[in-house]
């Protein structure tokens, strides 16, 4: 699993879904993140399975933000924080063969408790300074460089990425960059230039 780790952000949501479409038709999308935070939760059953249907198509996998009950409804998979639940019991609970991830902030020690309760991949950061979570450290490179020798799951580095700062942060070990603004902060003809720019990043830093 190798390459661009999509998150959503609050546009509106025809808006949304139609970035979407055009970055997973650009490019083979590594994994699509559904992060929602201002969508009330009566709302959000029409935009999960659509994004999961969307993602089937594409043969994209899916994951949920921090909400475990929401993804065993679903039958997809999620993404815990340090604070959001269990490892052991996500994994024990989902479908076989989703993913479960976990935030590891700047601790290879996290990292190695994830792994060891199930995690299939584990993300750090902020590596660069986010509007996302201004309130998160910068990390640097050599925790994902200490990651990359140790484990065998992939490693996704998170904030602050964007196509002309990534290459070092692909170069120290993440095989997936999660990004928010960098493709959905643009026009629906934008986001598909620069789905194809990560996509070019890629293939000139091959693993």
């Amino acid at each position: 699993m190798r390459g661009l780790y999509l998150i959503t952000n609050d546009d509106p949501i025809e808006l949304l879904l139609a970035k979407l479409e055009g970055a997973m038709a650009t490019y083979e999308v590594a994994v699509l993140q559904y992060r929602r935070k201002k969508v009330p939760k009566q709302d959000q059953d029409y935009e999960i399975e659509y994004m999961k249907s969307m993602c089937a198509q594409y043969k994209v996998p899916f994951v949920i933000n921090d909400d475990l009950d929401a993804a065993i409804k679903y039958g997809v998979g999620v993404h815990l924080g340090q604070g959001d639940g269990s490892i052991v019991e996500a994994v024990a609970r989902l479908p076989k063969g989703v993913l479960v991830g976990r935030s590891c902030n700047n601790s290879i020690e996290l990292a190695e408790q994830a792994i060891a309760d199930g995690a299939n991949y584990v993300a750090f950061g902020a590596i660069y300074a986010t509007n996302t979570k201004p309130e998160a450290g910068n990390i640097g490179l050599d925790t994902l460089k200490q990651a990359k020798a140790k484990f065998d799951v992939p490693i996704c580095a998170i904030g602050g990425l964007t196509v002309e700062n990534s290459a070092p942060v692909i170069e120290a070990g993440a095989d997936l960059c999660a990004v928010i603004s960098d493709i959905l902060g643009r026009t629906l003809s934008g986001v598909t230039v620069r789905t194809q720019e990560w996509a070019d990043l890629f293939t000139a830093h091959k693993a």
